[in-house]
């Protein structure tokens, strides 16, 4: 059985890199297990980079590039064509993500956010919490 390929938004992965004992955490074994494949495009990547230097994190240098090194090994790298349509969406920074699903029929878009989550009747991709996620792979006929 292949890994579920998924594209796993900021929050989600901010979640499962900087709290180890948190609700996501068992998302970072997952990948690094290649039990599921993350999947990355050039915008989603520059995103988390971005945000990794917020100054309420307080990471270092080091610091940002060691969570990178514990994400973006096991990432697949998708090119996302400019001409890609997807959905209105209230957010500006969700679009990368809504993008590269698509462009790599992504098995599931996987967050937390609000703007994302009520898109999923309309979005042909599922958009999926990261519970709901972890229930499919814990059950699969789910």
């Amino acid at each position: 059985m292949t890994a579920p390929r998924l594209v796993l938004d900021t929050n989600v992965l901010l979640s499962a890199l900087l709290f180890r004992g948190g609700s996501i955490s068992w998302l970072r074994a997952a990948w690094q297990s290649e039990a599921v494949r993350p999947l990355a495009s050039r915008d989603t990547t520059a995103e988390l980079i971005r945000v990794l230097c917020y100054p309420k994190f307080r990471l270092t240098d080091d610091e940002r590039e060691d969570l990178l090194g514990d994400y973006l090994p096991w990432c697949e790298s998708v090119a996302v064509p400019d001409s890609i349509e997807v959905p209105d969406c209230r957010d500006p920074f969700d679009l990368p993500f809504l993008e590269l699903a698509l462009a790599a029929k992504a098995d599931a878009l996987v967050t937390g956010d609000r703007d994302l989550l009520v898109l999923a009747e309309m979005f042909a991709v599922p958009i999926l919490t990261p519970a709901a996620i972890r229930d499919r792979m814990h059950d699969p006929t789910n």
